[in-house]
């Protein structure tokens, strides 16, 4: 006999094949419950976990193949047995596909029945360790830095994941921001649940709703079923809202309900469905201002700016610079061997340093990635570094026509005019600190700060 915690979930539309089974399994020790449709399964498996589902293919409805796929769209991981009264070989290959375990015959040999329940049990518990011991082994990036700022991140991070508050990321593009996100998730009691990302900025508003949300069948043209949005998927878990600067309005009005009450309602549906998730948000927008512009709710702010985290831009943390670049080459090397042995020299760090990365860290990836494949020996020296990068004169060119060339947005632009000034200012008064700010009108700790920013040395 088998623990009465191993469930079976029977799903056929027919009560008589419902209730054979339940007695054959019921008699060995299953836990058994049953399903009259394919959506009513779908709800018991968006809401209990199931240690094995028998699953009929011609049904009312949705049929079993439909199931099949909701369950591959929707990421639930059961065991599936398919039950047929008229079995053929492209059948049992479709369903193979699908990812159904095994294809049975309506009446099912009753050996053959509890042998094929066994092995899906078995292959269902294997598939089970293999997820959770992946999951022990992080997969995820480590953060990689000494820097003070670094070393303030990865601190917030010990102290607030393992809670449940909300957090709001801000930092420009390419900064990363979603490894933070990550990393809270690692550190939380929820990291054996889902980690659910969703791009606001890359999903059109019109369809954002549906993407949060989910929709019901024939919510709108188009809608031809039903689909759990990314809330649902994150149930348990943690939902990452990357730029949601960028979300609309409206969107924003249904996120704040979402997270006033914990349910959501699917486009196109009346139920309250109950949502267990910790939100953890993101922006590259000062969302103050958008606030102020109209564009932000301010009461939506408050609730995710629990636990604002600043990730710093990577001209802002260059002392990192040699630490990332030896990660990025490792990590390089794991997967393509050209990269094995490849390393550095100390004048070509220094370079790396000295450029302006106004793409952040992902910019210093393409870089290294770039200089590991260009570079003719395992050094990779400074004269390749030179040839292959921007110099520093070339980002900050003596023509304001040259700098606009180079500096790709307004926010670069005024960074590199910025510390051309700072420069010329400071030389002008002979290095001197308080004359310096005195005639530039601004305070000794400011222009202190905007030295270190700028890395800024006499």
């Amino acid at each position: 006999m088998v623990s009465k915690k191993t469930t079976i979930l029977i799903t056929d539309d027919e009560e008589r094949i419902r209730s054979a089974l339940a007695e054959i399994l019921e008699f060995e020790g299953y836990a058994i419950e049953h399903a009259a449709s394919g959506t009513e399964a779908l709800k018991k498996l968006q809401s209990n976990a199931f240690d094995l589902m028998f699953l009929d293919v011609k049904m009312k409805g949705m049929d079993g193949f439909e199931v099949l796929e909701a369950l591959n769209e929707q990421e639930i991981t059961v065991p599936v047995i398919m039950l047929t009264g008229h079995g053929t070989i492209e059948m049992a290959v479709q369903a193979t596909r699908l990812g159904a375990y095994d294809f049975l015959q309506k009446p099912p040999d009753l050996n053959r029945l509890l042998i094929t329940v066994r092995n899906a049990l078995d292959k269902g518990q294997l598939v089970k360790e293999n997820t959770k011991m992946r999951r022990s082994l992080s997969q995820v990036d480590p953060i990689v830095g000494e820097s003070r700022s670094i070393k303030v991140i990865k601190n917030t991070i010990q102290k607030v994941a393992p809670t449940d508050a909300r957090v709001l990321i801000t930092g420009d593009n390419g900064t990363g921001k979603e490894l933070v996100a990550r990393w809270l998730h690692e550190y939380s009691k929820r990291k054996d649940s889902p980690f659910v990302d969703v791009n606001c900025a890359a999903i059109p508003s019109d369809l954002l709703e549906s993407e949060l949300f989910g929709h019901e069948e024939g919510a709108f043209t188009g809608a031809v079923r039903q689909r759990v949005g990314k809330f649902e998927q994150a149930n348990g878990g943690t939902l990452f809202l990357d730029e949601i600067g960028d979300m609309s309005l409206e969107a924003q009005a249904k996120v704040l309900r979402a997270l006033q009450e914990n349910k959501i309602v699917r486009v196109g549906g009346r139920e309250q469905i109950s949502v267990n998730v910790r939100v953890v948000a993101a922006t590259n927008k000062e969302l103050e201002q958008e606030i102020k512009d109209g564009n932000f709710r301010e009461d939506l702010f408050h609730r995710l700016n629990v636990i604002p985290i600043k990730v710093p831009s990577l001209n802002e943390r260059k002392e990192d610079i040699p630490l990332l670049v030896n990660h990025f080459l490792n990590k390089l090397a794991e997967s393509d061997i050209i990269f094995e042995g490849k390393y550095f020299s100390k004048k070509a760090l220094d370079r790396l340093q000295s450029l302006n990365w106004t793409g952040n860290i992902r910019e210093l990836h393409n870089v290294v990635e770039r200089l590991g494949i260009l570079s003719s020996e395992n050094e990779i020296t400074l004269d390749e570094v030179s040839m292959l990068t921007k110099s520093p004169e070339k980002q900050s060119g003596d023509s304001l026509d040259s700098i606009a060339e180079v500096a790709g947005s307004f926010q670069n632009f005024k960074e590199i005019t910025e510390r051309k000034f700072i420069i010329f200012s400071l030389e002008k008064n002979e290095w001197n600190i308080s004359q310096t700010a005195d005639e530039i009108g601004i305070q000794r700790s400011h222009l202190y700060n905007k030295i270190k920013k700028y890395d800024i040395n006499r």
